[in-house]
């Protein structure tokens, strides 16, 4: 009863005419962003943080999820008409929504997208709704050793997941962890890393650092790429409703997507990619019509979709709960917390109830107001689709040039920007994930306060970390995700080498026969 009461003074705050304009432009937004190639929901909400210091934070958080749940919606429309997904959980819809496009469906797949992520956003945010708070009662057991290990374990999640090598994840952390030793050490008073810079006493701002990764970095990567790629869009044609038996066999693969989608992405090493191929490989088993996956089954496109959406709601639940990202759009919005002086956890839900119960009161107006933007104006945001992308991209330099001035009205900041740019525009053309990076610099020093806190407790006795039970759990998952993979690689790597000498001896044995 007190979370549907603390849910209903969300409702008091969500709509208001102020939070829901904030809604409204979050949700519009997001949409855009998602359709348009090549730009996602984290570099969005990393280039609006500096635009939205000044902004009241439960307002600034309000359009942060529109843009998040938006960009979900509009990434189905270039996965679909242009067989570009904008996001790495789209990848799976441009599969058959593509597909469905060559053969003049592409209405129909965006409308079931689009229907699907409304019912498994709305079933995703209610389960949010009563997951979150008991999460939160779980935290409130944590002491410095468990909030330690619960950040190593953010830490490693991060690593371990966002990205095809461990080795380069870890690369991206090392350098977010140094990122965040610049600066003043808060116990000693001294001085560490800035180089003599005055500027740089302070610390490097996460706000540079994010929009430095995420808006300059990955906007001259995708410069770099656009001139070898080739795009064809394909017009939406004929009825652009779903039939009796699209609907038929889209509403179980909604509801499937869903199921899946919403706990997996809650979990440490969930995010929106592995429900995504999940779903797909589901309703690939359990169809009549195997056989269609590939060349345009509807329930391809809505399964996949629906735990897409699901998953984000998902992400947000360790998020507000723990303080733990989960893909590289919570690690953003960890950083935009940390912008008004924030922590998520359990502080939050009882410090600023306000602000986390009318966050996720917006999510389910926001999920109505994004049907209502999708499904009658899909062909509006098609056109979209026809913006020249050298204007988009330098809009988007010159914006985030604007933002890191305006933040402290300092050169030092646009300098350090074009840094950390040009530096995650490397990380990019090699293949290195930065949400690492940005986890690194704002866990970093969390981490090291914990730490710190926790041997004082324990009078110097580092045994503290492995004798309170869930401090020691908590690390073993860590610890797991780092040396499970490894051991699979090797594994594979040992059998593929067996089998390979197999077959040489066999090779040898017929020549010598």
């Amino acid at each position: 009863m007190d979370t549907f009461a603390a849910l209903m003074h969300g409702f008091a705050v969500a709509i208001t005419p102020y939070n829901l304009m904030w809604s409204l432009i979050g949700v519009t937004l997001g949409t855009a962003i998602g359709v348009l190639p090549g730009i996602g929901p984290a570099l969005t909400v990393a280039l609006l943080l500096p635009v939205t210091y000044g902004l009241e934070p439960t307002s600034a958080f309000i359009m942060f999820a529109g843009i998040y749940y938006g960009a979900m919606y509009g990434g189905s429309t270039t996965s679909i008409l242009l067989n570009t997904p904008g996001e790495s959980a789209s990848i799976v819809t441009a599969l058959d929504g593509h597909a469905m496009a060559r053969k003049g469906r592409g209405a129909q797949a965006l409308a079931t997208a689009a229907i699907g992520s409304f019912v498994a956003g709305t079933i995703a945010t209610i389960a949010l709704t009563f997951v979150a708070p008991l999460m939160v009662k779980l935290a409130l057991l944590f002491g410095p050793a468990e909030y330690f290990a619960l950040m190593v374990l953010a830490l490693t999640t991060v690593t371990a997941v966002l990205g095809a090598s461990l080795s380069r994840g870890l690369a991206s952390l090392l350098f977010g962890l140094a990122l965040g030793l610049v600066g003043i050490d808060l116990q000693t008073g001294q001085a560490r890393f800035s180089l003599g810079i005055p500027e740089l006493l302070d610390g490097i701002d996460v706000v540079i650092v994010a929009v430095g990764l995420f808006a300059v970095g990955e906007t001259l990567f995708t410069v770099s790429r656009h001139r070898f790629e080739t795009e064809e869009l394909y017009d939406l044609k004929g009825s652009k409703w779903m039939s009796k038996e699209d609907w038929s066999r889209s509403w179980k693969p909604w509801l499937r997507g869903t199921l899946l989608g919403f706990p997996i992405g809650a979990l440490p090493a969930g995010g929106s990619e592995i429900p995504t191929f999940l779903s797909y490989l589901t309703e690939k088993r359990l169809s009549k019509n195997p056989e269609e996956f590939g060349h345009g089954a509807i329930e391809a496109v809505a399964g996949p979709e629906a735990a897409n959406n699901a998953s984000a709601a998902g992400v947000l639940a360790p998020l507000l709960a723990l303080g733990l990202p989960t893909s590289a759009t919570a690690a953003i919005m960890l950083a935009a917390f940390q912008q008004y002086g924030l922590q998520p956890g359990p502080l939050l839900f009882d410090n600023n109830p306000e602000l986390v119960w009318g966050l996720i009161a917006s999510l389910y107006i926001g999920n109505v107001m994004l049907l209502m933007l999708n499904l009658p104006l899909a062909g509006v945001w098609v056109k979209l689709l026809a913006i020249p992308r050298p204007w988009l991209f330098s809009g988007i330099l010159l914006f985030a040039t604007m933002g890191a001035y305006t933040l402290n009205n300092n050169i030092v900041d646009v300098a350090i920007l074009w840094i950390i740019g040009i530096i995650g525009f490397g990380m990019r053309v090699f293949n290195v994930p930065v949400a690492p990076c940005i986890v690194g610099l704002i866990l970093g020093p969390l981490a090291e306060q914990q730490f710190r806190r926790a041997l004082t407790i324990s009078q110097g006795d580092a045994t503290i970390f492995v004798t309170h039970p869930i401090s020691l759990a908590l690390l073993l998952v860590a610890a797991l995700l780092v040396l499970l993979p490894t051991f699979f690689r090797w594994k594979s790597l040992r059998d593929e080498r067996a089998q390979a000498s197999l077959d040489a001896t066999h090779s040898t044995k017929a020549e010598n026969v």
